[in-house]
Protein backbone atom coordinates (compact mmCIF):
# COMPACT_ATOMS: atom_id res chain seq x y z
CA UNK A 1 0.00 0.00 0.00
CA UNK A 2 1.50 3.47 -1.03
CA UNK A 3 2.58 5.81 2.03
CA UNK A 4 0.20 9.14 2.42
CA UNK A 5 2.10 11.90 0.45
CA UNK A 6 3.77 14.38 2.72
CA UNK A 7 1.91 17.47 2.81
CA UNK A 8 4.87 19.30 2.78
CA UNK A 9 5.84 17.72 -0.27
CA UNK A 10 2.44 18.25 -2.01
CA UNK A 11 3.10 21.09 -4.23
CA UNK A 12 -0.85 21.88 -4.13
CA UNK A 13 0.05 23.61 -0.77
CA UNK A 14 3.40 25.36 -1.45
CA UNK A 15 3.35 29.03 -2.22
CA UNK A 16 5.45 30.97 -4.57
CA UNK A 17 8.69 30.98 -2.08
CA UNK A 18 9.20 27.53 -1.85
CA UNK A 19 10.91 27.53 -4.82
CA UNK A 20 13.83 30.12 -4.82
CA UNK A 21 17.45 30.86 -6.60
CA UNK A 22 20.49 31.07 -4.79
CA UNK A 23 23.95 32.84 -6.43
CA UNK A 24 26.59 29.99 -5.51
CA UNK A 25 29.37 31.46 -3.65
CA UNK A 26 32.21 29.96 -6.00
CA UNK A 27 31.19 31.10 -9.27
CA UNK A 28 27.93 33.28 -8.98
CA UNK A 29 26.28 31.47 -10.99
CA UNK A 30 22.32 31.22 -10.02
CA UNK A 31 20.73 27.64 -8.86
CA UNK A 32 17.10 27.05 -8.05
CA UNK A 33 16.22 25.47 -4.92
CA UNK A 34 12.64 23.68 -4.28
CA UNK A 35 11.83 23.74 -0.24
CA UNK A 36 12.41 20.09 0.56
CA UNK A 37 15.56 19.70 -2.07
CA UNK A 38 18.65 19.14 0.94
CA UNK A 39 20.94 19.77 -1.87
CA UNK A 40 22.14 20.61 -5.16
CA UNK A 41 24.87 21.09 -7.37
CA UNK A 42 25.87 24.17 -9.56
CA UNK A 43 25.65 23.72 -13.37
CA UNK A 44 28.33 26.00 -13.68
CA UNK A 45 30.91 25.04 -11.11
CA UNK A 46 29.75 21.72 -9.61
CA UNK A 47 30.03 23.17 -6.26
CA UNK A 48 27.81 21.16 -3.69
CA UNK A 49 25.45 23.46 -2.22
CA UNK A 50 23.22 23.09 0.76
CA UNK A 51 19.30 24.34 0.90
CA UNK A 52 19.26 27.02 3.68
CA UNK A 53 15.71 27.56 4.13
CA UNK A 54 15.19 23.49 4.19
CA UNK A 55 12.93 22.73 7.55
CA UNK A 56 14.27 19.98 9.84
CA UNK A 57 10.88 19.59 11.97
CA UNK A 58 9.53 16.89 10.44
CA UNK A 59 12.34 14.82 10.89
CA UNK A 60 12.13 14.18 14.59
CA UNK A 61 8.92 12.52 14.33
CA UNK A 62 8.18 11.54 10.67
CA UNK A 63 9.50 7.18 10.16
CA UNK A 64 10.10 8.64 6.10
CA UNK A 65 12.63 11.10 7.14
CA UNK A 66 15.59 9.62 6.13
CA UNK A 67 13.99 9.01 2.47
CA UNK A 68 13.23 12.89 2.28
CA UNK A 69 16.39 14.20 3.49
CA UNK A 70 18.88 11.34 4.20
CA UNK A 71 20.62 9.49 6.96
CA UNK A 72 22.60 11.24 9.25
CA UNK A 73 25.31 13.05 7.93
CA UNK A 74 23.05 14.97 5.41
CA UNK A 75 20.77 15.93 7.72
CA UNK A 76 23.70 17.18 10.00
CA UNK A 77 25.15 18.89 7.13
CA UNK A 78 21.51 20.83 6.80
CA UNK A 79 21.63 21.55 10.48
CA UNK A 80 25.35 22.71 10.47
CA UNK A 81 24.28 25.70 7.95
CA UNK A 82 21.11 26.55 9.83
CA UNK A 83 22.95 26.64 13.42
CA UNK A 84 26.11 28.46 11.99
CA UNK A 85 23.78 31.19 11.12
CA UNK A 86 22.47 31.33 14.77
CA UNK A 87 26.23 31.54 16.36
CA UNK A 88 26.70 34.49 13.81
CA UNK A 89 23.46 36.12 15.01
CA UNK A 90 24.68 35.59 18.82
CA UNK A 91 28.08 36.74 18.02
CA UNK A 92 26.85 39.51 15.46
CA UNK A 93 29.90 42.79 15.93
CA UNK A 94 32.66 39.59 17.72
CA UNK A 95 34.17 38.26 14.32
CA UNK A 96 36.73 36.57 16.90
CA UNK A 97 34.17 34.24 18.14
CA UNK A 98 33.11 33.25 14.78
CA UNK A 99 36.87 32.03 13.21
CA UNK A 100 37.31 30.65 16.59
CA UNK A 101 34.29 28.68 16.64
CA UNK A 102 34.64 27.97 12.74
CA UNK A 103 38.05 26.74 13.65
CA UNK A 104 36.93 25.24 16.33
CA UNK A 105 34.21 22.95 13.68
CA UNK A 106 37.41 22.21 11.17
CA UNK A 107 38.80 20.69 13.47
CA UNK A 108 36.25 18.63 14.77
CA UNK A 109 35.51 17.47 11.38
CA UNK A 110 39.18 16.21 11.16
CA UNK A 111 38.59 14.46 14.36
CA UNK A 112 35.32 12.74 14.04
CA UNK A 113 36.43 11.39 10.58
CA UNK A 114 38.97 9.44 12.05
CA UNK A 115 37.42 8.27 15.81
CA UNK A 116 34.06 8.37 14.55
CA UNK A 117 31.05 9.48 16.16
CA UNK A 118 27.48 11.38 16.03
CA UNK A 119 28.02 13.69 13.31
CA UNK A 120 25.10 16.05 14.49
CA UNK A 121 26.11 15.77 18.12
CA UNK A 122 29.83 16.53 17.45
CA UNK A 123 29.05 19.47 15.09
CA UNK A 124 26.28 21.16 16.40
CA UNK A 125 28.23 20.95 19.98
CA UNK A 126 31.69 22.18 18.13
CA UNK A 127 29.24 25.21 16.79
CA UNK A 128 27.64 26.10 19.81
CA UNK A 129 30.19 25.19 22.51
CA UNK A 130 31.25 28.50 23.19
CA UNK A 131 27.41 30.33 22.82
CA UNK A 132 26.70 31.46 26.50
CA UNK A 133 30.07 34.08 26.06
CA UNK A 134 28.04 37.33 25.16
CA UNK A 135 25.42 36.54 27.73
CA UNK A 136 28.61 35.43 30.48
CA UNK A 137 29.40 39.15 29.95
CA UNK A 138 26.40 40.62 30.59
CA UNK A 139 25.52 38.77 33.33
CA UNK A 140 28.73 38.19 34.92
CA UNK A 141 31.22 40.83 33.64
CA UNK A 142 33.20 37.66 32.83
CA UNK A 143 33.84 34.93 30.25
CA UNK A 144 35.30 32.33 32.23
CA UNK A 145 35.10 28.72 31.69
CA UNK A 146 32.50 28.45 35.16
CA UNK A 147 30.27 31.36 33.87
CA UNK A 148 30.40 29.87 29.84
CA UNK A 149 29.53 26.11 31.15
CA UNK A 150 26.38 28.14 33.25
CA UNK A 151 24.81 30.43 30.51
CA UNK A 152 25.54 28.51 27.12
CA UNK A 153 22.98 25.12 27.88
CA UNK A 154 19.64 27.26 27.66
CA UNK A 155 20.86 29.11 25.13
CA UNK A 156 21.76 26.42 23.18
CA UNK A 157 19.01 24.36 24.18
CA UNK A 158 16.88 27.39 23.00
CA UNK A 159 17.98 27.38 19.53
CA UNK A 160 18.19 23.27 19.00
CA UNK A 161 15.01 23.58 20.29
CA UNK A 162 13.47 25.70 17.63
CA UNK A 163 15.19 24.03 14.70
CA UNK A 164 13.41 20.68 15.44
CA UNK A 165 16.08 18.69 17.01
CA UNK A 166 15.41 15.31 18.73
CA UNK A 167 15.24 15.72 22.64
CA UNK A 168 17.80 13.33 23.45
CA UNK A 169 19.99 14.83 20.68
CA UNK A 170 19.50 18.09 22.69
CA UNK A 171 20.46 16.67 26.25
CA UNK A 172 23.46 15.34 24.63
CA UNK A 173 24.70 18.43 22.91
CA UNK A 174 23.91 20.65 26.00
CA UNK A 175 25.67 18.51 28.07
CA UNK A 176 28.75 19.09 26.03
CA UNK A 177 28.07 22.96 26.05
CA UNK A 178 27.82 22.95 29.99
CA UNK A 179 31.30 21.07 30.25
CA UNK A 180 33.75 22.08 27.63
CA UNK A 181 35.91 23.70 30.15
CA UNK A 182 35.77 21.74 33.21
CA UNK A 183 34.80 18.54 31.57
CA UNK A 184 32.84 17.02 34.89
CA UNK A 185 30.13 14.33 34.41
CA UNK A 186 30.53 13.59 30.59
CA UNK A 187 33.00 11.17 28.57
CA UNK A 188 31.80 10.10 25.51
CA UNK A 189 33.34 10.24 22.24
CA UNK A 190 31.51 13.49 20.65
CA UNK A 191 32.30 15.09 24.07
CA UNK A 192 35.70 14.23 23.48
CA UNK A 193 35.70 15.42 19.67
CA UNK A 194 35.27 19.13 20.99
CA UNK A 195 37.14 19.19 23.89
CA UNK A 196 39.72 18.04 22.17
CA UNK A 197 39.31 20.32 18.75
CA UNK A 198 38.70 23.30 21.57
CA UNK A 199 41.94 22.48 22.80
CA UNK A 200 43.81 22.69 19.33
CA UNK A 201 42.70 26.10 18.62
CA UNK A 202 43.61 27.27 22.47
CA UNK A 203 46.71 25.88 23.20
CA UNK A 204 49.28 28.24 21.54
CA UNK A 205 47.39 30.86 23.89
CA UNK A 206 47.29 28.61 27.21
CA UNK A 207 50.74 27.20 26.52
CA UNK A 208 52.50 28.53 23.64
CA UNK A 209 55.75 29.73 25.88
CA UNK A 210 56.62 26.06 27.29
CA UNK A 211 60.02 24.34 25.90
CA UNK A 212 59.35 21.13 24.00
CA UNK A 213 59.55 18.61 26.19
CA UNK A 214 56.74 20.32 28.63
CA UNK A 215 54.43 20.73 25.83
CA UNK A 216 54.87 16.98 24.72
CA UNK A 217 53.70 16.29 28.73
CA UNK A 218 50.76 18.92 28.51
CA UNK A 219 49.37 17.16 24.68
CA UNK A 220 49.59 13.88 26.33
CA UNK A 221 47.58 15.04 29.31
CA UNK A 222 45.00 17.28 27.84
CA UNK A 223 43.76 15.93 24.82
CA UNK A 224 41.41 12.90 24.75
CA UNK A 225 41.76 11.03 21.51
CA UNK A 226 44.89 9.71 19.39
CA UNK A 227 44.32 12.17 16.78
CA UNK A 228 43.74 14.90 18.96
CA UNK A 229 47.23 14.61 20.73
CA UNK A 230 48.46 13.71 16.61
CA UNK A 231 46.78 16.89 15.20
CA UNK A 232 48.49 18.56 18.67
CA UNK A 233 52.48 17.28 17.75
CA UNK A 234 51.72 18.45 14.28
CA UNK A 235 50.34 21.59 14.73
CA UNK A 236 52.01 22.41 17.58
CA UNK A 237 55.28 21.02 17.68
CA UNK A 238 56.04 20.76 14.07
CA UNK A 239 55.51 16.64 13.93
CA UNK A 240 55.27 16.08 10.08
CA UNK A 241 54.27 12.33 10.15
CA UNK A 242 52.59 12.88 13.86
Amino acid sequence: MDRPRCPGQDMRYWKPEDIFALACPTCGEEVEFWKDEPVRICSGCQTELRNPRIDLGCAKWCQFAAECLGEGPAVAAILCDRLLAEMRRVFDGHEEMVEHTLQVLRHADEIRTAEGGDPLVAQAAAILHDIGIPEAIRKHGSAAGPFQEQEGPPIARGILERLGVEAGAIDHICRIVGAHHTGRDIDTPEFRIVWDADWLVNFPSAYGRLDRDAAEGVIEATFRTPTGRRMARRMHLGERHA
